[in-house]
């Protein structure tokens, strides 16, 4: 059976909702939000506001993870302190309780039987306090994953800095300064990440869900503090239970366009083997590359 993946070409806070309603499902408990931060400079990221009548609606706690930077000058969120002050700066706190995860230690550490690259994955300790978890993707291009879409923020976006470091070293170490020394290979790396997310997915089975933004299509992540501008124009906003065929419709939706930036996205995308991710993942059982788009 395929999984159905609503779609509609509005992009504004009110039509996240209902997308949201479309699913049919009610998130339980106390429910984690995953969001991208935005890196300080990042002029791309979804901002607060824009997310704000989702995140109400569920009662949600916006969760993070801190960065495995070794170096400094990438970025500030690689530590809970200024992290912390990031999200104040882009306006996370004054709309919503923030949790970074991994803010204390020790991690958790999640058995992965049958992964292709990775044993175990390692998360923010503070996952456990969620009975559920809703996923707010910003969809757009990454520097070393191609793509950036659901399954990478349950993969990188769960991750503690260890656990981040375990899925770029292809789980050759779980220390942040010499991972990207020994980066995993463009065939490792998606599987690694796949291997990641489908812990994440198993953990919350059934109480889990996915919106995907097609806005600020730049062909770099939200994590880059010098990102390129966007070569696309926006395309929509997508919603599903089923995270790999989710960002399986954003890779089609963004191949069937007619868009004259559709070739230098894609060519970010298949140069890091993006789409491994997603072949990944349902090699992994955690969702399906068939599904139904239902544009509403």
């Amino acid at each position: 059976m395929k999984s159905k993946v609503y779609f509609t070409k509005e992009i504004t806070p009110e039509a996240v909702v209902k997308l949201y309603d479309m699913l049919g499902i009610e998130l339980p408990g106390k429910v984690a939000v995953k969001v991208h931060s935005g890196e300080k400079g990042n002029q791309n990221f979804l901002h607060p506001d824009f997310w704000k009548p989702m995140v109400d609606k569920v009662g949600g706690t916006i969760v993070e993870c801190n960065t495995a930077y070794g170096d400094a000058s990438v970025g500030v969120r690689d530590h809970t302190e200024a992290h912390m002050k990031l999200m104040e700066e882009h306006g996370w706190t004054k709309y919503f309780d923030v949790d970074i995860m991994d803010a204390e230690g020790p991690d958790l550490i999640w058995e992965i039987p049958k992964g292709k690259i990775l044993s175990e994955n390692r998360v923010g300790k503070n996952i456990e306090n969620y009975d559920s978890m809703l996923v707010l993707a910003h969809f757009k291009g990454h520097p070393m994953g191609g793509y950036g879409g659901a399954l990478k923020q349950l993969a990188i976006g769960c991750a503690s800095r260890a656990g981040k470091a375990l899925i770029h070293s292809a789980g050759k170490t779980d220390d942040r300064f010499k991972t990207w020394e020994q980066h995993a290979t463009n065939v490792e790396f998606p599987e690694a990440m796949a291997d990641a997310a489908s812990s994440i997915v198993n953990h919350f089975k059934s109480k889990i869900a996915f919106i995907n933004v097609m806005k600020n299509l730049s062909v770099d992540c939200d994590c880059c503090a010098v990102a390129e501008d966007p070569c696309m124009a926006d395309i929509g906003m997508l919603a599903s239970l089923d995270p790999v065929a989710i960002d399986q419709a954003c890779i089609d939706l963004v191949v069937n366009s007619n868009d004259p930036g559709r070739e230098h996205f894609m060519d970010r995308v298949n140069s890091r083997n993006g789409i491994h991710t997603i072949e990944a993942a349902a090699e992994l059982g955690i969702g399906s590359r068939e599904y139904e788009l239902i544009e509403i």
